[in-house]
């Protein structure tokens, strides 16, 4: 872990944020969407599995959950399916505590956010919502802007070019945010919001781990 008196902020010009499970709380949501999806094409995968997958692309994770034989017969059926059953599960998704507050301390530190969600673009304009993040994430890249997802770097990589930023801090939940943003050479600090482990994220490369937004906004904020 970085050393308290750390700033992991050194060196950027920008942040690159993840949406899902570092913003708004949606991650066991897409979980049970993913698991319904499969279940209506007669696939059955235990949640948990489903979970370890979650911050990968729909592009990526129904094979990763259910094999290549699955993606190749009804990978786009069951990407279909998961929308679908998201939808009705997103009047249940909320802001993580001090995601709002995130953003505005990043803002006030003069950096230029960025959002890199490996979800749809239009859902991922939905979630910003529930964060009040459209007047400060101008530059959003989502999964069907870029060939490949997370944890390639294809999301990072559209993100730093669309807002002209030389080096960013990446900001995830999830072990793919983490190998995206090492697989870039980019700084990134990871939130137990995604549910994944604290070892799991330092072991893929994390400088650090945070209970959630508000903890790193705490720890961001401009001392004095």
């Amino acid at each position: 872990m970085t050393s308290p008196h750390v700033d992991p902020l050194q060196g950027v010009d920008a942040v690159i944020l993840d949406l899902d499970g570092t913003l708004v709380d949606s991650v066991y949501p897409h979980v049970v969407a993913w698991r319904r999806a499969l279940l209506d094409v007669g696939v059955d995968v235990a949640a948990w599995q489903i979970h370890r997958a979650i911050g990968m692309g729909g592009d990526r994770l129904v094979t990763a959950v259910a094999g290549a034989s699955v993606e190749t017969a009804l990978g786009d059926q069951v990407r279909k399916l998961h929308d679908e059953h998201f939808e009705e599960l997103l009047d249940q998704v909320t802001a993580l505590d001090g995601a709002a507050e995130l953003l505005e301390v990043l803002r006030g530190r003069g950096l230029q956010l960025l959002l890199a969600s490996s979800g749809d673009a239009g859902t991922a304009d939905r979630l910003l919502d529930l964060v009040e993040g459209h007047s400060m994430i101008r530059v959003r890249v989502a999964g069907g802007d870029v060939e490949r997802s997370k944890p390639a770097t294809d999301l990072l990589d559209a993100a730093l070019e669309r807002g002209g930023a030389t080096r960013a801090l990446v900001v995830g939940d999830s072990v793919w945010d983490v190998e995206a943003a090492r697989a870039r050479d980019l700084p990134c600090v990871a939130l137990r919001t995604g549910g994944v482990p604290e070892a799991e994220l330092l072991e893929a490369g994390a400088l650090d781990v945070f209970d959630g937004p508000a903890e790193l906004a705490r720890r961001l904020a401009p001392s004095g």
